[in-house]
């Protein structure tokens, strides 16, 4: 990872969140879906919709000052529930890394500044990922716990399950 740095997310980067929504939905495989045509998917579209507001927090990997990767925070409620809600107080995170950085780091270096920074503000993080998702190893040593009886099936027809790092 030559010249990487990770900044935080701000209200202008609303527009590359949706891209890297795009990578980390994997509706780049499922060819069903295009990075725009996710505004109109609401289970996947509040995820990033109006980027900015009250108790959002995120963090931008740049290589060379061109966006490549970033890690985000979103409370939900419970009638507005993500893919991996636990509870009105949690926020879920959301992270996606552009297919050249994949295996660079950089997915580690997003998710350790984003954890940093609301460790002081929130009690907990959760999470929603695939089983066979290699990046369920990082979680896990990062502290990421499974929550018992979470395991689903997400809309791609494999098993997803929801994850939480509790910081007290």
């Amino acid at each position: 990872m030559s010249s990487v740095i990770v900044r935080p997310a701000e209200v202008a980067d609303e527009k590359f969140l949706w891209s890297m929504l795009f990578e980390a939905s994997y509706s780049h495989e499922q060819g069903r879906v295009s990075p725009e045509e996710l505004r109109a998917v609401p289970s996947l579209a509040h995820y990033v919709e109006g980027w900015g507001a009250a108790g959002d927090l995120g963090v931008i990997g740049e290589e060379d000052g061109v966006p490549r990767g970033a890690a985000w925070l979103r409370l939900f409620r419970g009638d507005n529930a993500a893919y991996g809600y636990v509870d009105d107080g949690t926020p879920e995170l959301a992270i996606g890394v552009a297919p050249g950085m994949r295996g660079s780091g950089l997915g580690t270096a997003l998710l350790i500044a984003l954890l940093d920074a609301a460790r002081p503000v929130y009690d907990a993080v959760s999470l929603s990922v695939r089983e066979e998702n290699p990046a369920l190893r990082l979680y896990e040593r990062l502290g990421f716990v499974a929550v018992p009886s979470s395991a689903h099936t997400n809309p791609a027809g494999s098993t997803s399950v929801t994850m939480v790092l509790r910081f007290r």
